[in-house]
């Protein structure tokens, strides 16, 4: 298998085929779920599209809490089934699919009462690690252990003692989740799939009542594709409604948006050698580790405005900080607050009021021959949300197709990942870096981290960190251009790495060097670098603004005071 590359000529190349072959399935939404279908139709030999209006994961997929989990709170509502199926897919990412992204990590449940609640919430955490080894997939992440206030206290010092009578620790799986959906998409490509970013479905193409294919956008140069294909997947998550709307149907099915927000905080602010859970009055609350930050997440509420930029109000901000400082024994405050990221949350539209309530299961749809609709469904589950979206469309496919093989089929870094990491000593001193920088490089990479290398070889002073933002080599900058498809400086900063949630400057300092790294991969001048950092710029302050606004309409009119595109 061939490592594809991503790079501005590949997008070209992409969109030109597509346009002049007809496809077998043509995925809209390049999110978690329409990466995942690609990637699930091609490897099946399907001749496969895949194309978003923005960047991968602009949406949904890049602004969620960072975890892979079973769901440990819809044991509590007895969704046996919904857990069952998380708990393996979370199995099969660690031990099988993306043991180079998708990493174990430790949650301590502090108990408030004595006795009853001990019994109650150990049985649900017993049955939870029961569910995991069952699933076959679960054997690789240590069982759950119970706490007295004593022993919680030393794992989190944090704690204030009044706040706990003893605690449980279990464990889950996070991931970076902009970088898997990235990982996704050129796995896809890997194995055949054309793809492009920055290309918008701007209408749908009928012969009498079929969907027969799509009129793209290139929103980078302005010229019109119509791509034609047998089967369409509509993956467009919380923008489900507006691409239905498209064809003029009104669908059998409504996705309803929910608007979930994180809060993110220099490590040294929280001291813990274990992530949080904490139970709300309507849901749970998690702080979780983040390399040197912590992220604190999330809120739970309906969101009918902007779906592009979703905006954390100062209500969000102070809602999430009241409630971590209940336990906290040193209380954080607005200014420990380095980074803010709101998301939306697809949820089927059901009779509850509460989008806490509505169903994470996810549903497929045929509304129309030759379009199939994917929606609801959560991060985990997302390769089997993809399984029952391209089973759907081979169903109108009349010839023969192969079933779903991405149970075994890792993304690309996966293989050698794990030699590699016992050989990192020795990789580090070849290259010359410190061996916690090829640590980094591994876990973001894996064995794709020798490609990044060798742009090192090539220039030495690719290996020197960004100075405002030292986690990050210079030759990532170069290599997210040049491999993994990004456009903007917004694609950099804000998905290939999460400088603008992790520095104070919410990456302000580190753009303009990062945009003199991607010009000559992009063929940018000096007037497309002033263009990219002015827009970086506008959107980080439009976004500081919104954080100052006391509710969900303000935040939002801030938030749409900065402009969506980059000019070229």
């Amino acid at each position: 298998m061939r490592t594809a590359t991503l790079g501005p000529a590949e997008r070209t190349e992409a969109l030109t085929a597509m346009a002049e072959h007809e496809l077998d399935v043509l995925v809209v939404g390049a999110g978690v779920v329409g990466a995942g279908t690609a990637l699930d139709a091609v490897t099946r030999g399907l001749a496969t599209g895949l194309v978003e209006a923005r960047d991968w994961a602009s949406g949904t997929s890049s602004r969620s809490s960072k975890l892979i989990h079973g769901g440990l709170r819809y044991l509590e509502m007895l969704d046996f089934a919904l857990v069952r199926e998380a708990l393996k897919e979370r199995g099969l990412l660690l031990e099988r699919l993306a043991p180079h992204l998708v990493k174990p990590v430790p949650f301590l449940y502090p108990l408030r009462h004595q006795g009853w609640e001990r019994l109650y919430a150990g049985s649900g955490v017993a049955l939870y690690d029961a569910m995991s080894v069952s699933s076959g997939h679960g054997r690789g992440l240590p069982v759950h252990r119970h706490l007295s206030r004593r022993r919680a206290l030393r794992v989190a010092p944090c704690l204030r003692k009044d706040a706990l009578v003893g605690a449980l620790q279990y464990y889950d799986a996070q991931m970076d989740d902009a970088r898997f959906v990235t990982t996704l998409v050129r796995t896809a490509a890997s194995y055949g799939a054309h793809v492009a970013s920055r290309a918008r479905v701007v209408g749908f193409l009928r012969e009498g009542e079929r969907v027969v294919g799509a009129r793209v956008r290139d929103v980078e140069t302005g010229g019109e594709y119509e791509i034609r294909a047998r089967q369409i997947v509509n993956a467009t998550g919380v923008w489900t409604d507006d691409t239905q709307a498209l064809i003029g149907e009104r669908g059998q099915f409504h996705v309803r948006a929910s608007k979930g927000i994180h809060l993110v905080v220099p490590k040294d602010r929280i001291h813990s050698t274990s992530g949080l859970i904490l139970r709300t009055e309507k849901s749970v609350l998690f702080v979780i580790p983040w390399g040197r930050h912590w992220i604190i997440g999330t809120t739970d509420t309906d969101w009918d405005l902007d779906k592009a930029h979703p905006a954390a109000s100062s209500a969000d901000i102070d809602y999430l900080l009241e409630r971590v400082n209940t336990v906290l024994a040193t209380p954080l405050t607005r200014d420990d607050v380095q980074g803010v990221y709101a998301g939306l949350r697809p949820l089927l539209a059901g009779e509850s009021d509460a989008t806490s309530k509505l169903s994470r299961e996810h549903t497929v749809a045929h509304p129309v021959p030759g379009l199939v609709v994917v929606a609801g469904g959560k991060y985990t589950t997302y390769r089997v949300m993809a399984k029952d979206a391209v089973d759907e469309a081979v169903h109108a496919l009349d010839k023969r197709v192969a079933a779903c093989v991405t149970e075994d089929t890792p993304l690309i870094g996966a293989e050698g990942y794990r030699a590699l990491w016992n050989a990192r000593a020795g990789i580090a001193a070849r290259a010359g870096l410190h061996v916690a920088r090829v640590e980094h490089l591994l876990n973001r990479y894996g064995a794709l981290t020798e490609e990044i290398l060798d742009l090192i070889a090539a220039d030495r002073a690719l290996a020197a960190p960004l100075p405002a933002a030292e986690d990050y080599l210079k030759a990532e900058i170069v290599y997210a251009a040049s491999h993994e498809g990004a456009r903007h400086l917004d694609d950099v900063l804000t998905r290939r790495t999460r400088i603008s949630i992790e520095t104070f400057d919410r990456g302000t300092l580190s753009a303009r060097e990062c945009a003199e790294l991607m010009a000559p991969v992009l063929g940018w001048d000096a007037r497309q670098i002033d263009k990219e950092v002015e827009h970086y710029e506008k959107r980080v302050e439009a976004e500081r603004e919104s954080q100052r606004q006391p509710d969900d309409l303000t935040a939002d009119a801030a938030r749409l005071g900065a402009p969506d595109i980059v000019p070229i």
